[in-house]
């Protein structure tokens, strides 16, 4: 019999790629719902759907996301927002007797200045990056709630903690976006509007793991499909890092993605603008040990992401 799946925030980068991994497959039956049919914040929406609906498994892709600008500017709603999605569809998961469930998190709720590389038990034991503070926040609240109805009620909810994460359906504002999408669509104007400079915000010295979405959406298939004991006994209170191994400087990445968006202007470094953390790279080795690894290389996920934005842009402009 087909294992129902209610996947959560279909429409996002995170969501959309998990979407294309699990469609048509004749093991799964994907349940995905509108938001403006089912509010993911509100608790009575999300109880009667799934009652409706009987799924045996949640996927939580749902989030409101964006970059150090959209952060600062409403962290309020970043933390609202957030940790409503996240309690609501947990708690609700669990009052309809839904036995597994995977949240998806953030690296950025780890100490901003954490030991590196970053391994599960760095939670709670420094204080977070300001800039995203309120979005890690309630990405630990709903990492506390599974694993606090894992061990009150037994169920089998896994937590995923990804790097940073880009591909096809990201958030191209420069403004909102994060680093990737944002210089994506910085030096693909800048080529058009023959721009002689393009600003990146910080010095550039930031380090930075990024994974591929496509990446992150085959670690989630891969442990959803382990059976729960193995899964528990490799993760860290039902926690596991997802992350490429490998970092780069913010000046590196904005040269790389010049080079690919074909951009032979300068690049001015904004010290003045927020750059973060100055330093973030998972420890990975407990999802490697359950045989996982990523397969997309940085330069090769960029130029395809670059492609893909190039090629909406173009249908943007014609539309």
């Amino acid at each position: 019999m087909a294992r129902r799946i209610f996947l959560a925030g279909h429409r996002g980068m995170v969501g959309a790629a998990l979407r294309r991994r699990l469609r048509g497959r004749a093991d799964i039956d994907l349940l995905t719902a509108e938001r403006s049919t089912l509010d993911l914040r509100r608790q009575d929406q999300v109880e009667a759907f799934l009652a409706a609906h009987r799924p045996q498994e949640v996927w939580i892709a749902a989030a409101r996301v964006g970059g150090i600008a959209a952060n600062e500017a409403a962290p309020a709603d970043f933390l609202h927002d957030n940790l409503a999605i996240a309690t609501t569809l947990i708690q609700a998961a669990h009052r309809s007797g839904v036995e597994t469930l995977l949240f998806l998190g953030s690296s950025c709720i780890y100490p901003r200045l954490a030991d590196q590389p970053i391994g599960e038990e760095a939670l709670l034991t420094g204080p977070l990056e300001p800039t995203n503070a309120p979005y890690a926040i309630a990405k630990i609240a709903g990492i506390a709630l599974c694993e606090a109805l894992n061990r009150q009620h037994g169920r089998d909810y896994r937590c995923l903690m990804p790097t940073n994460l880009y591909g096809p359906g990201d958030n191209f504002d420069v403004e909102a976006g994060h680093v990737i999408p944002a210089l994506i669509r910085r030096f693909h104007a800048a080529v058009e509007q023959g721009a002689p400079e393009v600003t990146i915000w910080g010095s550039g010295a930031a380090r930075r793991e990024f994974l591929h979405v496509d990446d992150l959406a085959d670690a989630c298939l891969h442990v959803m499909a382990m059976p729960a004991a193995a899964y528990h006994a490799q993760a860290w209170q039902g926690l596991l890092n997802v992350g490429s191994g490998e970092e780069c400087s913010i000046r590196d990445l904005a040269g790389t993605l010049a080079d690919i968006a074909g951009y032979r202007g300068r690049l001015r470094f904004d010290a003045d603008r927020p750059e973060g953390t100055p330093r973030k790279l998972l420890d990975c080795s407990r999802l490697r040990a359950l045989g996982w690894s990523p397969y997309i290389d940085l330069p090769v996920g960029l130029r395809w992401t670059y492609e893909w934005f190039a090629t909406e842009a173009a249908c943007w402009a014609a539309a």
